[in-house]
């Protein structure tokens, strides 16, 4: 059986999302509200083709010269597309009757339809773009004609080895369903107040990623960032304890806590968990090893200037490279933004720790959660250990003192490993105390011991 090649879609995260392109001869259609970035993704897709290839805008929508403008604005190169311009200007109702899409038996008129066969038949595109095929809708006398023509035309776009996007502008009172139908792929885009999506809900082929995904339009275009994907993985992890540098902690957990696990440091503020959580870190550049700081609750000078000041050599860790910080401000990252630099970190960068600091801050300072920031938390932990990498979670609990609760995130069953630190009121003094209270893989201390 043939292998069916793959065309860019000029997008890389969106080629990700799609196992490499879409696939050549597909017709692909993209669906959105206004504003979506449609003819942007459109534009993306035939700037793609390159010298190489030869490809074609249908502009039913915009006039040819604000595309241009459009293209120009995001830096994509339009000078090398040709235009079939078929938008309604005043010039084509000057004649009553004269705009119509199909040719009728009764009465010779133009045929849109027919331009388009003939372009390319001369021209032979290897991609074609038509923005928008809804507009056709409203040129044809009954649904029927117009699946039917749409369908026809399609076949020969097809038959003339052309891969095809098109763009829909469906509405509420106007559905796009049997352009679904008819399609061999359907890219949705989804906008709300804080993110906007991408996600494949149609793919005749090899299967999409599974989405939502996030995206973004930037002055250089169309930014995708693939949704997490975890997966299955027969990683051979190394049996090894990885020390904090720290004697009396590490007897504390029987030696360290063991590579490849996801360790939860759960205390109230103050308690001391995210200088404790950077012991193993700066352990690991010790031996060499890379680490990442994800840091929700302190900014990057504020977690460099409190290291000095504790005699951590943080700041020495970030220069030779064996440390790099991301500082996560209030609504700045997608939670799909977070996890792609996760992974390039990890899969790209050899990183073997990371560190999450703190899950309160990973709750409130991203966009694009959905309704569970939690599952997206396990699922970066799930990741994380199936690919052997080491995790430490800092966890906010609010009990300053009294009654005690490890976790308040409903995420202790990602944990294989739970320390906690917590203030007590000893002879009239605040005091601080750290114990054990799981470990999955090995035996450790069920005592308490004092911290400074």
């Amino acid at each position: 059986m043939n292998s069916v090649s793959r065309l860019s879609t000029g997008i890389s995260g969106l080629d990700t999302i799609l196992n490499g392109g879409v696939l050549e001869r597909q017709n692909v259609i993209i669906r959105g509200p206004p504003g979506a970035g449609k003819t942007i993704f459109g534009l993306h897709f035939l700037a793609a083709g390159g010298e190489e290839e030869d490809s074609l805008y249908v502009n039913l929508g915009e006039p040819t010269e604000y595309v241009r403008r459009t293209a120009a604005h995001f830096g994509l190169d339009s000078d090398r597309l040709h235009f079939l311009e078929l938008s309604p200007d005043a010039e084509r109702f000057t004649e009553e009757g004269t705009y119509t899409l199909f040719s009728s038996a009764e009465a010779e008129q133009p045929s849109l339809v027919s331009e388009v066969r003939e372009t390319v038949e001369e021209l032979q595109p290897d991609r074609v773009f038509i923005d928008p095929i809804t507009e056709f809708r409203f040129l044809t006398t009954d649904d029927h004609q117009f699946r039917t023509q749409i369908l026809g035309l399609l076949d020969f776009l097809k038959s003339a080895d052309a891969t095809v996007l098109m763009t829909s502008q469906a509405t509420a009172d106007v559905s796009d369903t049997d352009l679904q139908f008819l399609t061999d792929a359907v890219i949705n885009l989804e906008q709300t107040d804080d993110s906007k999506t991408v996600d494949i809900t149609k793919f005749r082929g090899p299967s999409a990623r599974r989405g939502p995904h996030a995206y973004q339009i930037t002055e250089s275009g169309v930014d995708v960032w693939p949704r997490l994907e975890v997966r299955d993985t027969d990683t051979d992890i190394p049996q090894e304890k990885l020390s904090s540098g720290v004697p009396e902690l590490d007897q504390l957990l029987d030696g360290g806590i063991d590579r490849g696990t996801v360790t939860f440091f759960s205390g109230p503020t103050g308690a001391g968990k995210t200088t404790t959580g950077m012991q193993f870190v700066q352990a690991a550049a010790g031996r060499g090893t890379q680490s990442l700081l994800l840091s929700f609750e302190e900014s990057r000078r504020t977690l460099l200037q409190r290291s000095e000041a504790l005699n951590m050599p943080i700041r020495e860790m970030v220069e030779q490279g064996t440390l790099d910080i991301i500082q996560v401000r209030p609504q700045e990252y997608t939670v799909n933004q977070l996890t792609n630099m996760i992974e390039d970190a990890v899969e790209e960068d050899g990183v073997e720790l990371v560190l999450i600091d703190g899950t309160q801050g990973f709750k409130q300072n991203l966009r694009g959660h959905g309704d569970d920031p939690v599952s997206n938390l396990i699922d970066i932990g799930r990741y994380l250990r199936g690919l052997g990498v080491t995790t430490i979670v800092t966890n906010e609990v609010h009990e300053i003192t009294g009654r005690f609760r490890a976790t308040e995130e409903g995420v202790s069953n990602l944990a294989d490993n739970i320390v906690f630190i917590r203030h007590v009121e000893y002879k009239g003094r605040i005091q601080k105390v750290i114990g054990v209270l799981k470990m999955r893989t090995s035996d450790f201390e069920h005592t308490l011991r004092r911290l400074e």
